[in-house]
């Protein structure tokens, strides 16, 4: 048993080093003195000074941020209200409708960075901003959706009807009632959808068109012609930015159901 325990701890050490240490060792060189990845000039902070002093850095920054939040508001909008259209569903018109929202999902990035491009091509879209908002939205929808399902499914209907009865208008009850206790959900399907956008890569270029960049395809452009330890630098902030926002999309329902246990046992 003992023996058993101790292969678990290192098959699970093994796979935590092939997934970290390409990151640390990105980490660690965005902080080298040293141009040369092979030697190590002290620690500096210069590369992220130099980083924060380019224009076109901070415009893909500007340009990220106002794509991810747009399309992360959008598509909570938009999956909270599909949530809410398939709870008055019949369970299997719900179950079918559930298995198309998964396959963006589940579907390759590349293939539906294709199929969009493709998309817009046949409607004469001209690609830019709005093409890479529009993807953004589409393969974000479906994560809003998985985080509000499950507590679409835990509202007690009664309250609503109770509501209903005292007088409240349905769009009344709706706010009042239906949509504080869908609010956790839509702020975790929210954050969840930021991060995707703020990570995306492959749909944004197929969409992207040319004289517009976000973050991942600046420094796909900049690695081309050659590796700078400003892109490490970069490449770290992002990678910070996203686990951040992970921990905070994870953090929230563990808060919650920690705030529901305490309330069962006063009552």
């Amino acid at each position: 048993m003992a023996k058993t325990h101790f292969v678990r701890k290192i098959y699970t050490a093994l796979i935590f080093i092939f997934l970290y240490a390409p990151i640390a060792t990105l980490i660690v060189l965005s902080f080298n003195a040293s141009k040369t990845r092979a030697k190590w000039g002290g620690f500096t902070t210069k590369w992220y000074i130099s980083l924060l002093q380019d224009e076109t850095i901070l415009d893909a920054l500007g340009t990220t941020l106002l794509i991810a939040f747009l399309s992360a508001l959008a598509a909570a909008i938009i999956g909270t209200i599909a949530c809410i259209a398939m709870s008055g569903m019949k369970r299997r018109s719900r179950t079918i409708l559930m298995g198309i929202t998964n396959i963006p999902m589940l579907n390759a990035d590349i293939v539906t960075g294709i199929s969009l491009m493709l998309l817009f091509i046949s409607f004469g879209l001209r690609f830019g901003f709005g093409t890479i908002l529009l993807s953004h939205i589409t393969f974000n929808i479906p994560y809003v959706i998985l985080s509000v399902q499950p507590r679409m499914k835990q509202l007690n209907p009664s309250v609503y009807e109770a509501a209903l009865d005292l007088g409240a208008s349905p769009v009344t009850a709706f706010f009042k009632v239906t949509l504080p206790d869908l609010m956790p959900g839509i702020l975790s399907g929210f954050l969840m959808a930021f991060t995707m956008s703020l990570d995306d890569f492959i749909i944004t270029h197929f969409t992207k068109g040319s004289g517009i960049n976000t973050l991942s395809t600046k420094i796909y452009t900049e690695v081309r012609k050659g590796i700078k330890p400003e892109m490490y630098a970069l490449s770290t902030i992002i990678f910070v930015t996203v686990l951040v926002l992970l921990f905070l999309v994870n953090i929230a329902p563990d808060k919650e159901q920690k705030e529901n246990s305490r309330k069962e046992q006063k009552v």
